[in-house]
């Protein structure tokens, strides 16, 4: 992980940055179980989820949605800070086995109505499987200093 102050002017519309992978393992499905309750037989019981139409265990959403950010986390920024995500979507299940990296594009870039001193960034962060597929998408918003600490005009 490295320190690495970026500010708002800097952010280039369309680059794009991809994380390393991470194979979902079946230890990831319990331990998410147990973090949230949720125990439901299509994430945990193999049988039931021979029911399913995929024919196996479906990844929580919300693990893959933590683990597909988590991966982002390689540079911290301290000019900037989360203000949270939108559009988050579960695209298509991910299954035991399955590996996933995040692709991440600088997708927008506005002023803050709030901060005159900030402006928001909009990160598209689109979780893959090991197919390329998009399994999970989100809009990551950033926070981010301005340079020159003055709205631009």
């Amino acid at each position: 992980m490295i320190e690495q102050s970026i500010h708002f002017e800097e952010y280039e519309l369309g680059h794009v940055r991809q994380t390393t992978g991470r194979t979902i393992t079946e230890t990831d499905f319990v331990v998410h179980a147990g973090h949230t309750g949720d125990f439901f037989p299509h994430h945990l019981d193999a049988e039931f989820a021979k029911t399913l139409p995929g024919g196996q265990r479906i990844a929580h959403g919300t693990m893959i949605f933590a683990i597909g950010i988590g991966l982002t986390a390689s540079v911290i920024n301290p000019v900037a800070f989360s203000y949270g995500y939108d559009r988050l979507r579960f695209v298509r299940p991910v299954h035991i086995g399955d590996t996933i990296r995040t692709k991440i594009t600088i997708a927008a870039k506005e002023d803050d109505p709030k901060r005159g001193d900030m402006g928001r960034v909009i990160e598209r962060c689109e979780v893959v499987n090991q197919r390329n597929e998009v399994v999970l998408a989100a809009d990551h918003i950033l926070l981010v200093e301005r340079k020159s600490k003055m709205r631009a005009i």
